[in-house]
């Protein structure tokens, strides 16, 4: 053979040298006595010689690769089917005259076959790439069975026998035909002619050794962890089948380990996609004979086969289309082989599909999990499965496969498919091992499945059908039918009872003191601490913990699981936020046990912060609670915090939040009336709202503050608040009170209100505006010897704008403020000395204040309240005031109060 590709050489000479041959040897034959019966195979002769001439010439071209390799295809294909379409050697022995004819046709018929070997050698030297045509040639002898097929595989094993030599301890292989190959010459192993079937045999011995060189070399060069196959075979000799590896010859199975460790992942499962194909063809014993093979390549070498979701949806189309019964049982079990080494991607592709499965699809639901050693495999892929939620687009990064659906329904597929396999033996025993996971998995399903509205006459319920097959195959019978006496189940489809029903689930499982308790707990907690995918998960979470809790413990739940609830008081879906704040509230009477209450307590504050006006609702109503039975030790530790924390709500924009928050506000004070003293400082940043909120327009935030003012009052020893009763009320003459009280002792907190105050001036509620000119042209009165020039300059700029206001009635409140503003301004000297002795003397003769607007004043009272008596009944003398005009000399100030007052 090596001597015929020498005399080949590597260009048309050697085309040339072959015509001359002809030539002489034309003149050499008796063509008189053989002329008719001897045309074909000149014919076929010089067709061969033509077009290997076509083919050297391209190989030695610069045409692109691919264009190449396809038209030399082309040119082989028409060489083929004249050198095996002519007549064989008997047949040729057969038209001879004497025994020269015999001869001179014999070697013109041998001449034939080594010229087209010769090509085919000539194209493997140089690039081992082209051993697919012989792929191609095993298709072609199988299409036509008038082709020679004994000498084509003679061919065949030849060419492979010198590419296994070739690629001998080559660094790099690139025959990618190998695995389609491979499956070919594996079926003629079995072919009905033994001289077929030992050229096969001849041929994939050599094809394994061209493989194996080819795993070492991508082993080396890319370091892939693939197992490496064994040292089956030797490498090959020039004596054809006299060392044929034993283990090879007549045993299938030997052939399918061979190959299965010795092609790489991307060669076998062309293999195993060949065999595939080939089990729908109409010739039953190829099919059958394909099946053995798959199987048997497979059932050890599973692991390496590609592209297996491709390979299971190409099943269900076929099973869809053929009813076979070989083709049947062999098809689904590969899916069971495949579904023992890649159960995530068999079982993704399984569920695939529209749902409901038609029975297909339920068929290679069973081959997937009928071993029992892949049923764990199985529930943890359907779990994964599940925490998808229908017709919503994700990855989840485990999978390989995605489907190209945009009405992902894969998570109502996987809860058929449980109703399907749990009531199977192999699952009745690995549920117990799954239990917490498949139950909240089914529960947030019901929830998903309940918003799809899928509960139709024709498409049942899937999540609520494997809830209560889970219930079943664990041993809860009991908790499944107290649940459908109760109507839970036919319930479940409605979207609003649906968190009714995780706590009735929950319930019903506390009252028959389910065994599987412990683990779920677990589960429970652990799925808690990381954190669910979604906001609706964390509230089915927490239902469901709870009621466990509640029925299984005593309050307070023990320290890890308090916790979790403190962190979910911040959650970022309010709905979590609430459950957890009323959970915490129903542990008001036991609030003093708790080991760290102060955290507990904090949490609760930081929820004021949210953007939810319920969520601030109902964590000011917790607090509330919690404070009622709080030690007040702790409380006090905490009373600024907490008082601190009350004050913005207080110009909320929500009414029901601004009445709350104050109306607590003055619940603290009183609360803490015997540490009056460590809250003045909250008390008096929290005064301008208290006196603003007087003119809300909602009557509930009117009455919260009335309140609270009234305990300020009293806790801080102020003279009575008479205008702040219903039928006395003027909002200037409760201003003037207060600010009237701030003589002396408080005079330090004025520049404060005056800038709180300034804020207020920017609202666009009307009310807040009005109220606010009128409080700071008291402030300002009041403690107009304390402020600086340019504060001054701050407050007139200020007043400016507010003068500019369309309501006529602020425009005229304004005037007078600016005018106030004005006058102070007019007094203050530059002179530092100046303006600290008119401080020194205002601070020791101060004067009180008189009505300044005559804003809203109740019938009957004249322009200054100096001849104003405060009535008194049986509580109260009538006693007045007699504002005096002229300078009052300070007296003292109730004790509660005199350390406020660092200059006193």
């Amino acid at each position: 053979m090596s001597s015929r590709i020498t005399k080949a050489g590597k260009n048309l000479g050697y085309v040339e040298h072959k015509i001359s041959n002809l030539h002489i040897l034309q003149s050499s034959v008796k063509w008189h006595r053989m002329e008719h019966s001897a045309t074909s195979l000149w014919d076929t002769y010089s067709g061969l010689i033509s077009n290997q001439a076509m083919i050297l010439a391209l190989n030695s071209s610069f045409v692109d690769p691919a264009l190449q390799f396809e038209t030399q295809l082309k040119i082989i294909k028409s060489s083929f089917k004249m050198a095996f379409a002519v007549t064989n050697l008997d047949e040729v022995r057969e038209i001879r005259m004497n025994e020269d004819d015999e001869d001179d046709l014999e070697s013109l018929y041998r001449t034939i076959l080594n010229l087209f070997e010769d090509t085919l050698l000539i194209l493997v030297s140089k690039d081992v790439y082209k051993l697919q045509i012989l792929k191609e040639m095993v298709v072609w002898m199988n299409e036509d069975n008038s082709y020679m097929q004994e000498e084509a595989m003679v061919v065949i094993s030849r060419v492979l026998s010198f590419a296994a030599r070739k690629v001998k301890g080559s660094a790099s292989v690139n025959a990618p035909c190998l695995g389609v190959l491979a499956a070919e010459l594996s079926l003629l192993c079995s072919h009905s002619d033994p001289s077929i079937t030992q050229q096969a045999f001849v041929g994939m011995y050599h094809l394994l050794c061209i493989a194996k060189c080819q795993s070492e070399g991508t082993a080396k060069s890319k370091n892939k962890k693939y197992d490496k196959p064994e040292n089956h075979c030797i490498q090959p000799s020039s004596s054809g089948t006299e060392f044929l590896p034993k283990n090879l010859q007549k045993d299938k199975s030997k052939i399918a380990q061979s190959v299965g460790k010795t092609l790489l992942p991307p060669l076998l499962t062309d293999f195993v996609w060949s065999l595939l194909m080939k089990l729908s063809v109409p010739d039953q014993t190829t099919a059958s004979e394909a099946a053995t093979i798959l199987t048997l390549t497979l059932e050890c070498n599973a692991h390496k086969v590609t592209m297996v979701s491709k390979i299971v949806d190409t099943i269900y189309k076929q099973l869809c289309g053929d009813d076979s019964p070989i083709l049947r049982e062999a098809m689904l079990r590969v899916i069971t082989l495949l579904t023992r080494t890649s159960p995530k991607k068999v079982i993704f592709q399984l569920m695939d599909y529209p749902v409901p499965a038609d029975d297909i699809l339920i068929l290679m639901w069973y081959a997937a999990g009928a071993e029992s050693s892949v049923v764990p495999h199985v529930l943890k892929t359907i779990l994964l499965i599940l925490k998808g939620k229908p017709r919503e687009m994700e990855k989840i990064t485990e999978r390989k496969h995605f489907s190209l659906n945009a009405t992902n329904m894969m998570p109502v597929a996987a809860s058929q498919a449980l109703c399907t396999l749990l009531p199977l033996g192999p699952y009745k025993k690995a549920v117990a091992q799954f239990f917490p996971q498949l139950l909240m998995a089914l529960m947030l399903q019901l929830f998903y499945s309940s918003n799809l509205r899928l509960m139709t006459e024709d498409r049942p319920f899937y999540a609520r059908d494997a809830l209560r097959v889970l219930l079943n195959c664990s041993g809860l019978q009991e908790v499944d039918t107290a649940l459908n006496r109760k109507n839970c189940w036919n319930q479940f489809s409605q979207v609003l009872f649906h968190h009714h029903g995780v706590y009735l689930v929950a319930k019903t499982l506390s009252e028959y003191k389910f065994p599987q308790f412990p683990e779920t707990l677990h589960y429970l907690y652990k799925l808690a601490v990381e954190g669910p995918r979604r906001s609706e998960d964390s509230v089915i979470t927490i239902t469901f913990l709870t009621e466990l809790l509640n029925n299984f413990f005593k309050d307070p739940f023990p320290e890890k699981f308090l916790v979790l609830f403190r962190n979910w008081v911040n959650d970022p879906d309010p709905a979590v936020c609430k459950l957890s704040l009323q959970k915490i509230a129903s542990m008001a009477p036991v609030i003093n046990e708790i080991g760290n209450v102060c955290s507990l307590l904090t949490s609760i504050l930081d929820a004021f912060l949210s953007k939810d006006t319920t969520v601030i609702i109902r964590a000011l109503i917790t607090l509330r609670k919690l404070l009622d039975r709080l030690d007040k030790v702790t409380y006090s530790s905490l009373s600024t915090r907490i008082a601190s924390s009350y004050c913005p709500l207080m110009d909320h924009a929500n009414g029901g939040i601004r009445s709350m928050a104050i109306h607590h506000f003055g619940q603290l004070l009183m609360d803490m009336s015997q540490y009056t003293w460590m809250l003045n400082d909250v008390v008096y940043a929290g005064l301008v709202p208290l006196i603003l909120f007087l003119e809300d327009t909602e009557e509930r935030v009117v009455k919260a503050c009335k309140y609270t003012l009234e305990i300020c009052a009293s806790e801080l020893k102020w003279s009575t608040l008479y205008f702040l009763k219903d039928e006395y009320y003027n909002f200037e003459l409760v201003v003037l009170n207060i600010c009237n009280n701030f003589l002396i002792s408080h005079q330090k907190y004025i520049t404060d209100l005056i800038s709180e105050t300034l804020g207020f001036l920017e609202s666009s509620r009307r009310y807040l505006k009005r109220g606010s000119v009128i409080l700071l042209g008291y402030l300002a009165k009041l403690g107009g010897h304390l402020l600086l020039r340019d504060e001054i300059d701050v407050m007139l700029e200020a007043i400016d704008r507010v003068i500019r206001d369309e309501d006529p009635v602020i425009r005229e409140l304004a005037e007078i403020t600016n005018k106030i503003f004005l006058e102070i301004a007019h007094k203050l000297t530059t002179s530092t000395i100046k303006q600290s002795f008119q401080r020194l003397f205002n601070f020791i003769y101060l004067k009180k204040l008189k009505l300044l607007y005559n804003y809203n004043l109740p019938k009957g009272l004249t322009g200054s309240p100096m001849g104003i008596k405060e009535i008194r009944s049986d509580k109260e003398a009538i006693i007045s005031d007699h504002y005096e005009d002229g300078l009052v000399k300070s007296k003292g100030f109730p004790s509660a109060l005199e350390h406020s007052s660092e200059e006193k």
